[in-house]
């Protein structure tokens, strides 16, 4: 079978390596050694970390990124083919360095990323995204508007005009600015959005507005049509023009590692869609892939199957029911 023809998803984004180091204080740099609990290496980058559990929940996905052609670049290959993700459009460029973040994951699950700026998160640009990679798939995911800093509107806009024609859906998450982006650089991408994944903080910062329905209806007046805002252990607002409620976040998870929470839910709301669930299905199976994924250490370690998420997921609607 070849996974060309039978993709599902087509994510573009980062793909790199974590190595988490948990738990880790404020003291870190006051003494010459300091012991953890556990140094972890893990996938990460937005798209790879998306590509990773929407294969494990069941779909076909072709991840568009580029690495180094490096050790570490090795290491995100191999794991893409362990996981069958598609990997025919994933550039390895001699010129590059593969990108690495250290997590430092504090006690309360909270993080701190340090990268290195010669890496690809940084480097990754238009000229390394092929068009033709945007075809034979039902969602097109931009997984993390700002995250690679380089891949502006000039790519995003004839990426979401190539997508709507081949009669996509368009999902895209965000992260913080890295180089001082504001919403006036990312109006027109916006206006081709069907699912938008921002959490609080981030959609707080882009809007400059606190209230999470203001921020929500300018989001909609820039012609997204659905605006998911992610707001931690409350679970999401879904807000567009015909309709507005909160779905709750799983009451009961313990709280490891947030890293990668927003792209389990951005893949859990991904999987919903693919199987025509309804939009507060969408998200009450994103808040339990989420809640899945903060209970181990690494973006990718928590989800392991299908039934892992549906058994969450049906405890899940009888907590909430009670």
């Amino acid at each position: 079978m070849n996974m060309n023809d039978t993709c599902d998803v087509v994510i573009v984004g980062a793909a790199h390596m974590d190595l988490q180091l948990y738990p880790v204080g404020r003291e870190v740099l006051d003494v010459a050694s300091y012991p953890v609990k556990e140094m972890v290496w893990s996938v990460g980058g937005d798209s790879l970390n998306e590509s990773t559990i929407i294969t494990r929940l069941g779909h076909n996905v072709k991840l568009v990124s580029c690495i180094g052609d490096d050790m570490i670049g090795s290491m995100v290959v191999e794991h893409c083919e362990k996981n069958n993700i598609d990997t025919t459009y994933l550039k390895r460029d001699k010129n590059k360095v593969t990108g690495i973040n250290v997590g430092l994951i504090g006690d309360d699950g909270e993080r701190t990323f340090i990268n290195n700026r010669s890496g690809s998160i940084w480097t990754f640009c238009p000229e390394d995204v092929e068009m033709d990679a945007v075809c034979g798939g039902q969602i097109l995911s931009f997984a993390s508007i700002f995250n690679n800093p380089l891949l502006d509107e000039s790519l995003m806009i004839p990426l979401f005009e190539r997508a709507k024609a081949q009669g996509m859906i368009i999902c895209a998450d965000i992260v913080g600015a890295k180089r001082g982006e504001k919403l006036e650089d990312i109006k027109k991408p916006l206006s081709y959005v069907d699912y938008f994944f921002p959490n609080y903080d981030e959609a707080k910062e882009l809007v400059e507005k606190d209230d999470p329905d203001e921020i929500a209806d300018v989001l909609l007046s820039l012609g997204v049509k659905n605006v998911i805002i992610k707001i931690g252990k409350k679970g999401c607002l879904v807000k567009n023009s015909r309709e507005r409620f909160i779905v709750p976040g799983y009451p009961k998870s313990n709280c490891i590692d947030t890293t990668g929470a927003g792209d389990n839910f951005a893949s859990g709301f991904i999987c919903g869609l693919l199987e025509g669930k309804s939009l507060k299905e969408c998200a009450e199976f994103a808040n339990c892939t989420a809640s899945i994924a903060v209970e181990a250490v690494g973006a990718t370690d928590g989800v392991k199957s299908r039934e892992q998420v549906d058994e969450r997921y049906r405890e899940y609607l009888k907590l909430i029911s009670d």
